[in-house]
């Protein structure tokens, strides 16, 4: 597979202690396995980047809640950035246009490095933060291809794992 573009590696010190950052999709979820597997890893913060939060169909993960159950379920903080989130036009042709994951990803892939998040987002922030989407495989969904992005632009080194 060609990428879209080239980042140019970083070398991170040998001192450098990895970032621990992980990924989550709220569908298919019950809120008590949601919320164990957060607190079970640990995670400080959730990073919504979903562009559509308020969705009823979102249940526990709705905007107007979600920050709520994390303080009170497992004393998480909540940070929503649409700014890493796909834009509508991208998601209705992946979604309704069908025009498959290669395409859906060398387009998201160039808007991020558009929006240059590498620099919006502090590498110690992300340190036991969760990205959050409603997909529920992390494999083909934007929240995966965000995080291989940044552990190729960042200086320090990002473990990834999907709860």
């Amino acid at each position: 597979m060609v990428e879209l573009f080239q980042l140019e590696p970083h070398v991170p010190s040998k001192n450098s202690k990895p970032i621990r950052l992980y990924t989550i999709g709220f569908t298919k979820k019950s809120a008590e396995v949601f919320f164990a597997r957060l607190k079970k890893a640990g995670v400080k913060k959730i990073i919504d980047v979903r562009l559509n939060n308020e969705s009823q169909i979102a249940g526990f993960a709705k905007k107007q809640d979600l920050p709520f159950f994390l303080k009170k379920i497992g004393g998480i903080d909540y940070e929503h950035r649409p700014d890493l989130a796909p834009t509508q036009a991208l998601i209705d042709e992946y979604r309704k246009e069908k025009k498959g994951v290669e395409n859906f990803k060398k387009k998201y892939l160039k808007l991020v490095k558009q929006r240059k998040v590498e620099k919006a987002l502090d590498p110690k922030d992300l340190d036991g933060a969760c990205f959050l989407c409603s997909e529920d495989k992390a494999p083909d969904c934007h929240r995966h291809f965000l995080t291989q992005y940044l552990s190729q632009s960042c200086p320090t080194p990002i473990e990834v794992e999907d709860l």
